[in-house]
């Protein structure tokens, strides 16, 4: 019977791509939403922080261990803003539209030369709600900001963030060189080798 590790979110996209990451040890990847985890306030100052607050927090409900990941946009020329606020910079409820539009209007005196930003994707895993030590890893995917939006793959600021090496915005990219390139993607590779580092090293992750 397999091992079961509960992730600290109801999206489908992260589920199947961490379902796929565990399926080699024998264990499932279940959504919160299977124990009615209640969202919860996100309150840190960080990417990492906010990880691991969602992780405890799906943890302390489900009585098994969790998985979370926080992530956002940090534009240089902001000062690293929307960052953390990434999906309420519009406001809270606001549309991935709304949110790129404010980015426009804050960047519009901004040169191309000095709109450079970044992806940050931070992932947190707890064995129990207080364990005091949890695995963390984080990884970034740097670009600019466009003076307008291209493309229709992706979401949230994808449409805005030009991806310099594929001459083209993420929205724009074939699913398989975002998943290999995306700052996501970067952050799950490293889990996974910190992952096998532990299960090698005798630890005891689930």
């Amino acid at each position: 019977m397999s091992k079961k590790i509960v992730l600290a979110s109801g999206n489908a996209g992260k589920l199947k791509e961490f379902s796929q990451l565990f399926a080699s040890w024998d264990i499932q990847v279940v959504p919160q939403s299977e124990f009615d985890v209640p969202e919860v306030e996100e309150s840190g100052l960080s990417f990492i922080e906010n990880a691991l607050i969602k992780a405890r927090h799906a943890s302390r409900v489900s009585g098994l261990p969790a998985l979370a990941d926080d992530s956002g946009l940090a534009v240089d020329a902001l000062g690293g803003a929307p960052g953390i606020y990434s999906a309420r910079y519009a406001g809270p409820g606001a549309t991935d539209s709304e949110n790129n539009s404010k980015l426009l209007e804050a960047l519009q005196d901004v040169p191309d030369e000095r709109r450079a930003a970044s992806f940050h994707c931070a992932l947190a895993f707890v064995r129990r709600h207080d364990d005091p030590v949890p695995l963390v890893c984080s990884a970034q995917w740097t670009g600019r900001i466009l003076r307008e939006p291209a493309g229709e793959q992706g979401f949230g600021y994808d449409p805005l963030f030009f991806v310099e090496s594929e001459g083209m915005t993420s929205a724009q990219l074939a699913r398989g060189v975002k998943n290999r390139l995306s700052h996501r993607a970067q952050a799950v590779q490293q889990f996974a080798a910190l992952w096998r580092e532990r299960m090698q090293g005798g630890a005891s992750l689930v």
